[in-house]
């Protein structure tokens, strides 16, 4: 059923009526979404391709067979080196196949960036460019929850322009999908619309909506889009709140779509801008100089088969209506429940439904940000760990690709490498124990000769650097493509300073990876035990964490760090030496992670231009336009005031506000709603704003706005 409409009434500083903007909302278009079984599968309701395509097979054999190559040869170097004194034990082959299964990981990564690395050097045909002309239409989504009002209608009034630019505007819908849960976030939303939608004028195509409860998160917000107005747009660009794409990029997007009818995600590879502070910094460097080479040995050989990660990427609406309706998983969160890590899952769907999904890595103009610190870092991974592990769950969901199989598994060993390679460490220490403590036996070896259970030192040392060179490979790569890229090499500051700034990245990574490794491994264990994560606003502005709280995140692992090296030290000099880098990443946990989210330490090696990227010396002219309509907006003061207040001393927007709030549903007799009733009742025995706003919770306030009476209420106050 379509929702009435009303005309808006947008309201200027003085507080006066300014002209009407048009509706909120388009007329509703339902598309059906039914939910997927993934138990059963008729593959003769998929839809079938209008052109037959070519497998990657070659790509997929050098991948996964060199990955399984390299990881027999490193086991069996393994084997040799813990076997030296005859047949090994049961814990030295503990410490084979947790070598083995943590090797593999970077195995693989080694053999995909090796293809990547052939195939940018191959210089192979560019991505599509902007088209004259497009017969589609697309509806641009922008999903928040609880984000920086300021920043977020800056991006979609930046990327509005851009795809106006184009001359191809017509073509493009927006719409800002508001799952806040924030009073204060939400009026601030609807207070950005309305100046946004004033200026631009009726016929902007920019809405707004906000959902009354966040029902499945960004899968459930995606999907009420699809539900009421999928009907009216061939495809749909999915964007996160922190996303810019230039004009060209967004249309050549829709062009790629509408040449490829079996196409049904299109994902771009989004480059990290913006970032200031040391953590965020490193992450920047890291994605623009290595991310290429994973991305194309990825895109190589996933072909059609491939992956989405949920945003800037171009989906076709009725393929994902017909195919990607999450069921909820049987049991309790965090393996059941509502699916978190629901874009893997709709690539699953869409494909398993028939329909392409590729990657154009190779497309310009796609830009992202990334946590400012090492715990903002560890709070997003957290949640990304129980939905990649939830996936245990789907992955052997009927009528799969063996690919999407791939991706599924890929995703849950990346999250359970922590935890192995913490336990391969101490499995490491028990050996070194066990051979600086037992005695030996002197009836095992040939002629009666003592046996002591002991490591071949010369094998070891060449297993350890076959070990650095595979895992480090990739980045050597992308450093080698950079170094040949004149345009890359002279924005990094020259070959000189990109080299040292690839030494400083690997070296502060190599500091946070056994911090890193621990966090995660603790995220696994709680998953396993059975506490669920939840879903907490991502931070995304630089700035520190207070010095308490880091203190109080990290001291364990400090102590950790202090009693694996007493106790190496004192077992053997050599197993101290051996362990040392994680040792000493350990015990800096708190001044690392201090250091990481230090906007003054990012700002001292940008000054040097040490870890610089093309983007930062050059920053394209979307995220400068962004950026300066994201100052104004702050000038605004949208995100510093008060929901209440604004209300109060503004009755027009209060009116606006109802008028925006869907039709009431009807309460059951005896059905009380305690936060509403609460609210009600505080808002009547209030006599000034000012008391209300201190009577009432959160969640008062959320009934409250969702209710025209008692805004009403808050008006006539004092």
């Amino acid at each position: 059923m379509t929702l009435p409409q009303p005309a808006l009434q947008p309201v200027s500083a003085s507080g006066a009526a300014t002209p009407e903007i048009g509706p909120v909302l388009p007329p509703e278009a339902p598309l059906a979404m039914p939910v997927q079984n993934l138990s059963r599968w008729d593959a003769t309701v998929a839809h079938r391709p209008a052109h037959q395509r070519r497998s990657p097979w070659l790509a997929r054999l050098w991948v996964f067979g060199g990955a399984l190559a390299l990881t027999a040869y490193g086991g069996w170097q393994m084997v040799e080196t813990v076997s030296v004194s005859g047949s090994p034990t049961a814990l030295q082959l503990a410490l084979v196949v947790l070598f083995c299964l943590t090797f593999s990981w970077i195995a693989l990564a080694f053999t995909s960036g090796l293809l990547g690395f052939a195939m940018l050097l191959r210089r192979e045909r560019p991505s599509p460019t902007s088209p004259a002309a497009l017969t589609t239409r697309t509806a641009i989504l922008m999903p928040v929850y609880n984000e920086a009002t300021a920043r977020t209608f800056a991006g979609v009034e930046a990327m509005r322009e851009a795809v106006e630019a184009t001359g191809l505007g017509r073509h493009f819908d927006w719409f800002v999908l508001s799952d806040s849960t924030q009073a204060d976030a939400w009026i601030a939303e609807e207070r950005a619309f309305l100046d946004l939608r004033h200026r631009l004028g009726p016929d902007a195509r920019l809405y707004y909506r906000h959902r009354p409860k966040n029902h499945h998160r960004k899968a459930g917000n995606i999907g009420d889009f699809v539900t009421r107005w999928g009907g009216r747009y061939d495809h749909m660009l999915v964007l996160d709140a922190d996303s810019l794409m230039n004009g060209p990029a967004i249309v050549a997007l829709a062009a790629a779509m509408e040449a490829d009818p079996d196409a049904g995600i299109i994902q771009t590879l989004p480059l990290i801008i913006n970032r200031n502070t040391l953590f965020a910094r490193l992450q920047q460097f890291a994605a623009r100089i290595y991310g290429p080479v994973i991305a194309a040995g990825l895109s190589a050989w996933s072909g059609r088969d491939g992956n989405y990660w949920g945003h800037n990427a171009i989906i076709r609406t009725r393929a994902f209506a017909e195919s990607c309706g999450l069921p909820d998983l049987p049991g309790k969160p965090p393996f059941g429940g509502h699916i978190l890590s629901h874009d893997f899952v709709e690539a699953a769907l869409i494909r398993r439904a028939g329909w392409a999904v590729y990657m154009l890595h190779r497309l310009e103009g796609s830009y992202e940000e990334s946590p400012p610190s090492l715990i903002d870092v560890a709070v997003r991974d957290r949640r990304w760990a129980q939905g990649n592990l939830q996936h245990a769950r789907v992955i052997g969901a009927a009528g799969l690709h063996p690919a999407t199989r791939q991706h599924f598994a890929t995703g849950i060993a990346g999250y359970l490498a922590s935890p192995l390679w913490l336990l391969q460490l101490v499995v490491g220490i028990l050996l070194v124990l066990q051979t600086a403590t037992e005695r030996p036996d002197y009836f095992g070896g040939a002629g009666f000769s003592p046996v002591f259970p002991r490591f071949d030192p010369v094998r070891a040392l060449q297993l350890f650097g076959l070990t650095m060179a595979v895992l480090l490979a990739p980045k050597f790569l992308g450093l080698i493509l950079a170094l040949l890229d004149r345009s890359v090499r002279q924005a990094c500051g020259g070959g000189g300073r990109l080299v040292l700034s690839s030494l400083v990245e690997i070296l502060l990574s190599a500091l946070v990876a056994p911090v890193a490794m621990v966090v995660q491994s603790g995220s696994v264990m709680s998953i396993l035990l059975g506490r669920d994560t939840g879903w907490n606003p991502q931070r995304r502005d630089d700035g520190s964490i207070p010095l308490r709280d880091i203190v109080g995140r990290h001291t364990w692992h400090t102590l950790l760090g202090v009693v694996a090296g007493i106790s190496a030290f004192a077992i053997a000099t050599s197993l101290f030496l051996w362990m040392s880098p994680t040792i000493v990443g350990l015990v800096l946990a708190i001044p690392i992670s201090w250091a990481s989210g230090q906007l003054g330490l990012g700002l001292a090696l940008k000054r040097r231009r040490l870890l610089a990227t093309p983007e930062e010396v050059a920053p394209p002219a979307i995220a400068t336009r962004a950026a300066h309509l994201a100052a104004r907006n702050v000038e605004a003061g949208f995100d510093e005031a008060d929901s209440l207040a604004v209300l109060h001393a503004d009755p027009n927007l209060a009116e606006t506000h109802a008028d925006m709030l869907p039709p009431g549903q009807h309460r059951l007799r005896g059905a009380i709603d305690p936060d509403r009733t609460l609210a009600a009742a505080k808002i009547g025995e209030a006599e000034t704003v000012a008391e209300a706003q201190a009577w009432l919770t959160p969640r008062e306030r959320m009934a409250l706005l969702h209710d025209p009476a008692l805004i009403e209420r808050l008006v006539r106050l004092a």
